[in-house]
């Protein structure tokens, strides 16, 4: 096994190990990887993902918090032998110091943008916690990998072209932001041994239009500066996330009708042209997200090398979201005492037989039909709110909860009906 190694040309086929080590940690990495591949060597066949918390070695204990098998397609119907597979282990530690603000000037009141040093505590786990279809966030880590290849062989950009910009667009809720967050800090733990550190950096171009138009392109340009003295240092990937990119066609059309001052456009163009000058560093990914898809600037789109749907969950991704819920409660003892509930391939195998082992999981899966249309962030409150409402009690049986959550899902429903009917 070979650390850190980035099999470019054989990606889809890689095993990727993440091992989170302990801030207090003293351990060189090449021991910590000595003591993790003896772990993969001793336990080799795994079933899907699978991580380790507790460990039986000394040395591991110590210093580590955790060891992840990761990113292994779901639906994989036998197991995986690591020794037969390409491994690559990526050792890493978590910055816990939260956001800073990127201002423009030194007694600036308005902030450019926030702030974060990767791999950040804050965007630990979210990865794992967002439920997609059809290899979304697969075909996102594919992409970056594919733009720092290219650049790597030095392929003329001039010949084949590529921009380094990502738009995830669709209704809110449905975890486009996060999504950003968790590509930016599993690229920043994956590209480890390339790169000694991530930058992210977090645009609200909302608030970016709105406030600064009287100063034209100049703090627009002021911004970028500092962003392209994070690019300059070549030991970071840099992340660039501007939320609500449709702000750019509000501002060109309140310019176009008159609404707002004439330098807006300047202000737009701006942007653009800052972003079409970053892009030419290797190091720098830029990811915009959209909740309008119909208003997103056309100058934009065009930029943009993925333009990738993100809507609500299907029945397959609600059952997995209330799926990861539900056994959170059960570790925390919110749920007690822990019970079996089958994944949705697990159902699939035993042909929805219905069985005393099989009862809750079933159950879960008809809340999670009923659940369709709501969003992501819809879904992750719903245990919360069935507990504060239906439930008020330190702890409750799985048959208990799950009656809760068919409850919660009626009123959330109700309520959803009722803003639309203005009730």
């Amino acid at each position: 096994m070979e650390g850190d190694k980035m099999q470019f040309e054989k990606q889809k086929q890689a095993i990727h190990v993440e091992v989170l080590v302990k801030a207090d940690s003293t351990a060189k990495q090449t021991d910590v990887r000595t003591h993790v591949v003896a772990l993969l060597n001793r336990h080799s066949m795994v079933f899907r993902n699978y991580k380790w918390t507790e460990f039986d070695e000394e040395f591991l204990r110590k210093h580590v918090e955790y060891v992840a098998v990761v990113d292994i397609e779901e639906m994989l119907k036998q197991p995986v032998d690591l020794k037969s597979c390409c491994v690559s282990v990526h050792i890493f530690t978590l910055n816990d110091d939260g956001p800073s603000t990127l201002s423009l000037e030194q007694d600036e009141e308005l902030s450019a943008a926030n702030h974060w040093l990767l791999p950040a505590a804050e965007f630990n786990g979210i990865w794992e916690s967002l439920v997609y279809e059809n290899g979304i966030k697969t075909q996102l880590l594919d992409y970056v990998t594919t733009t720092i290849y290219f650049s790597d062989k030095n392929v003329d950009s001039n010949l084949i072209s590529w921009n380094r910009v990502v738009l995830l667009h669709g209704p809110p809720g449905t975890g486009k932001t996060s999504l950003c967050k968790a590509l930016a800090q599993k690229l920043s733990i994956r590209l480890s041994s390339r790169y000694s550190y991530g930058q992210f950096v977090e645009i609200n171009s909302h608030s970016l239009f709105s406030k600064w138009f009287s100063e034209s392109g100049k703090l627009v340009t002021k911004m970028f500066q500092k962003i392209q003295q994070l690019i300059d240092d070549k030991d970071a990937l840099v992340f660039v996330l501007i939320d609500e990119v449709e702000s750019l066609t509000a501002a060109r059309n309140a310019c176009q009708a008159g609404t707002e001052p004439s330098d807006a456009i300047r202000v737009v163009n701006s942007v653009l042209t800052q972003l079409d000058q970053i892009k030419r560093h290797s190091n720098v990914v830029i990811l915009t997200t959209s909740n309008v898809t119909e208003k997103i600037d056309l100058a934009f789109v065009d930029r943009a090398d993925i333009k990738q749907y993100i809507g609500p969950p299907s029945e397959r991704g609600i059952y997995n979201i209330y799926l990861s819920c539900l056994e959170e409660l059960m570790k925390c003892q919110i749920i007690y005492p822990r019970q079996q509930l089958f994944t949705l391939f697990e159902l699939e195998t035993m042909g929805f037989a219905t069985s005393e082992v099989s009862e809750h999981s079933l159950t879960l899966m008809n809340i999670a039909l009923k659940s369709k249309g709501l969003s992501g962030r819809a879904l992750r409150k719903l245990p919360f709110l069935t507990h504060a409402l239906f439930i008020k009690t330190p702890s409750v049986s799985l048959e208990m909860f799950l009656d809760g959550m068919d409850r919660a899902v009626d009123k959330q429903k109700e309520e959803k009906e009722n803003l639309v009917n203005g009730v």
